[in-house]
């Protein structure tokens, strides 16, 4: 009955639209007006707001699923199973061959979070407090979920990794543990 097309679409804007909705439905009791209803309008409004942005922030996150592998988020553990054929990328000491083994690290043991650009694709480069990286393409199954996982660590500027996303700078240093 809907064409694909236009579900794909609904899908993937459908949190946004759900806060769309908030606000519409607090902007209905601001206008009943009210000492009561005037208050919890504009309290559901700001809600919805903040809601929308959010979406919109996450919506960024999730891509087509262009390349090979799968993000998984679990109990606190990012990690990236990465399909059986090994890519030689190049990087600043060499070709990092990583993408083709995967790997997974802790939130708690994070230290950086960079997004790097290689041969036209973009990469999250995570790195652990011992010196491992792993580098997780921004385009694999599932690394949508890294927006709320980034959003759990303390001091990250969720607005910053979002606005990174568009600029296509070789290597972007995002987040650090101090």
């Amino acid at each position: 009955m809907i064409r694909p097309e236009v579900a794909q679409g609904l899908h993937r804007w459908r949190e946004v639209i759900a806060a769309g909705m908030v606000v519409v439905f607090g902007a209905w009791l601001v206008w009943l007006g009210g000492y009561l209803l005037m208050p919890l309008g504009v309290a559901a409004c700001a809600l919805g707001l903040g809601w929308a942005l959010i979406g919109l922030r996450r919506m960024r996150f999730a891509r087509a699923v262009d390349a090979p592998g799968l993000v998984e988020i679990d109990e606190g553990r990012v990690s990236y199973f990465a399909a059986s054929r090994a890519r030689a990328l190049p990087g600043p000491s060499g070709n990092v061959t990583s993408l083709g083994m995967g790997g997974e690290i802790a939130l708690r043991e994070l230290v950086e979070i960079r997004l790097l650009n290689l041969q036209g694709k973009q990469y999250w480069r995570l790195r652990s407090r011992s010196g491992e990286a792993l580098l997780i393409p921004l385009d694999a199954a599932g690394a949508g979920a890294l927006y709320d996982a980034f959003a759990s660590l303390p001091g990250v500027d969720m607005g910053a990794l979002s606005a990174a996303l568009d600029r296509k700078t070789a290597a972007q240093s995002l987040w650090s543990r101090e």
